[in-house]
């Protein structure tokens, strides 16, 4: 009953964007029915949490490297989102600035360019000024340990709320973290209320994840994406090539969830395109 109580305070608007309203049905094409599903069962087009050399650990990996594991897995949109400087290691500022001299499309993958950019303080704020932030195609807010001290529940997710508010932050990232406990039903509010997508990210997921048992935080916001017909975002968080374009886990809670197609962003790089355009 809380559940259904809070849902239905919140507007009964129709949250669905170009390109991603036709609700097909279509969640388990291309399953097995063993209960796991095989990498890359799915055709996707798009993933834009990724990150290379420049995110300071974890890879060793180029763009142009990125890029031919994009090629690699059919896809036809490679984001690239380092680490902000916040992290040890992570992209200094002269790097995020530059991003827009790099090329658009590399081996007939069109690029975007962004940024994981380290949410500071429970205020929301950034490592990344406005001005820099405002450069690039999209940015992706996030939370880590080393940056910031986990709060209570009502602490991160008024940070992550807060950071929202930021008119060039496009996504949340990994707000499945088990460090960092949140109010799901309040996130999902505040990203229709900001027109902000929240990822699933693969990584999380992933059996061998560092964030902990993160599939309940998981399932109740793809059940919110059906319930109000408003968009996810899956992300592969890939450290290198080796799984750029993965969202295997993510596919398999999606399903869980009966979560359709048509609210996927990563199955369509033009609907993706006009989210993003929205903000």
């Amino acid at each position: 009953m809380a559940y259904q109580n809070y849902i239905y305070r919140t507007s009964g608007r129709n949250y669905a964007r170009a390109g991603c309203t036709q609700r097909d049905g279509s969640e388990d094409s291309g399953r097995t029915g063993s209960g796991v599903s095989p990498a890359f069962s799915e055709r996707y087009e798009v993933d834009i949490h990724t990150h290379t050399i420049a995110s300071g650990h974890g890879s060793g990996a180029t763009i142009t490297d990125m890029v031919k594991a994009a090629k690699a897995r059919q896809l036809k949109m490679l984001g690239i989102s380092d680490h902000g400087p916040a992290i040890l290691g992570g992209g200094r500022v002269s790097y995020f600035r530059n991003l827009k001299y790099a090329q658009r499309e590399r081996l007939g993958i069109k690029m975007l360019y962004g940024a994981e950019a380290d949410i500071t303080n429970h205020r929301g704020d950034l490592d990344l000024s406005d001005d820099v932030l405002k450069g690039l195609d999209y940015v992706i807010a996030s939370m880590h340990s080393p940056v910031i001290k986990p709060g209570t529940v009502e602490e991160n997710t008024a940070a992550y709320i807060e950071a929202m508010k930021n008119p060039h932050v496009s996504v949340i990232g990994h707000c499945d973290d088990t460090k960092f406990p949140v109010d799901p039903f309040r996130l999902f509010d505040a990203a229709m209320k900001y027109h902000v997508l929240l990822e699933i990210n693969n990584s999380s997921l992933s059996p061998d994840g560092y964030r902990g048992d993160t599939k309940y935080t998981d399932l109740v916001l793809l059940n919110l994406s059906v319930h109000f017909n408003y968009p996810v975002l899956f992300s592969s968080d890939s450290h290198g090539t080796e799984h750029v374009g993965d969202f295997t886990y993510a596919e398999d809670a999606a399903r869980l969830a009966k979560v359709p197609r048509s609210l996927i962003l990563n199955h369509s790089s033009e609907a993706l395109l006009s989210f993003l355009a929205e903000k």
